[in-house]
C-alpha cells in the first residue's frame, strides 16, 4: 500500500481533528506529503506538529476557511509551492446545524451550505488543474448517510449532503478521462466532536459502537491503493452493531 502512496501530495480539509486528522495521519505514515487545513490557525499548527513528529511524509499546516474561494485558492497554491505538486484532494471539512426549517436561522443555513457544499466546489475548482498534471489523481469527498436519508430537523445538513452526492457524481463524469478519480464516502455515526441532532458524539456516554476516524482513514488508504483501472465511486459505511431502539 505505502509504495503506491509514498511521495504523493495530498490536501486534507478539516484536517486538524476527527476524520480529517485520522486520514492525514494515515497518509503521512504511508510516506505521503500532506497539507492539512482548518479555520483555526492554532489547531492547524498543533495538528501539523503532531503529525510531523510521527515521521513519514512532510506535513504543512495551512489555515483556510473553505467558505471563502480566495482562501481555498491560497491553500492550493501554497501546497503546490511548499510540497511541489498535488495528487490527492480529501474534502472533509464540514459543519452541522439542526432544527426545523422555521427554527433554523438564515445564518446557520448559509454556514452549512457554504461549508459542506460550496466549499467542496471551491476546493475542486482550484485543485483540478494541478490534479490533472498528476496523471493519477484522486478526489475523495467525505459525505454522509444523511445524503440519502432525510430526517426531521436536518433540512440544512440533508440539503448539503444530498447536494454533495450529486456534485460528486457529476464531477466524476467531468474528470474521469483526465486521470482524476472521484469517490465519495458516506459514513453513519462516527466518534468525533461533530455535533449532530443529539448533541456532540463526545458528549454521549457510550461511543464504542460508533465508527472510528481510523476506520474511515483505512477506507481512504484502500481506495488510494487501487489500480488505476478501477474506480469505486461510492462507499457507504455504517456501525455494525448500533444500539437497539
Amino acid at each position: 500500500m505505502s509504495e503506491q502512496i509514498r511521495g504523493k501530495t495530498a490536501i486534507v480539509t478539516g484536517g486538524s481533528k476527527g476524520i480529517g486528522y485520522g486520514i492525514a495521519r494515515a497518509l503521512t505514515a504511508a510516506g505521503a506529503n500532506v497539507a492539512i487545513s482548518a479555520r483555526s490557525a492554532d489547531e492547524v499548527q498543533v495538528a501539523a506538529r503532531e503529525l510531523a513528529e510521527q515521521g513519514g511524509g512532510r506535513v504543512v499546516g495551512i489555515p483556510c476557511d473553505v467558505r471563502r474561494a480566495e482562501d481555498v485558492q491560497r491553500l492550493v497554491e501554497e501546497t503546490v509551492r511548499e510540497l511541489g505538486s498535488l495528487d490527492i484532494l480529501i474534502n472533509n471539512a464540514g459543519v452541522g446545524a439542526f432544527g426545523s426549517v422555521e427554527e433554523l436561522s438564515v445564518e446557520k443555513w448559509d454556514q452549512v451550505i457554504e461549508t459542506n457544499l460550496s466549499g467542496v466546489f471551491y476546493c475542486c475548482h482550484a485543485a483540478i488543474p494541478h490534479l490533472r498534471e498528476s496523471g493519477d489523481a484522486w478526489i475523495i469527498n467525505i459525505a454522509s448517510l444523511a445524503g440519502k436519508n432525510a430526517f426531521a430537523g436536518g433540512a440544512a445538513y440533508n440539503a448539503s449532503k444530498f447536494g454533495l452526492v450529486g456534485f460528486s457524481e457529476a464531477l466524476m463524469m467531468d474528470v474521469r478521462h483526465d486521470g482524476i478519480r472521484v469517490n465519495y464516502i458516506m459514513p453513519g455515526s462516527v466518534n468525533t466532536d461533530f455535533s449532530g441532532p443529539g448533541g456532540s458524539h463526545s458528549e454521549q456516554r457510550e461511543t464504542a459502537w460508533m465508527i472510528q476516524p481510523e476506520d474511515i482513514a483505512k477506507l481512504v488508504m484502500d481506495l488510494l491503493s487501487m489500480h488505476s483501472r478501477a474506480l469505486p465511486s461510492r462507499i457507504e459505511v455504517r456501525p455494525s452493531q448500533p444500539p437497539k431502539k
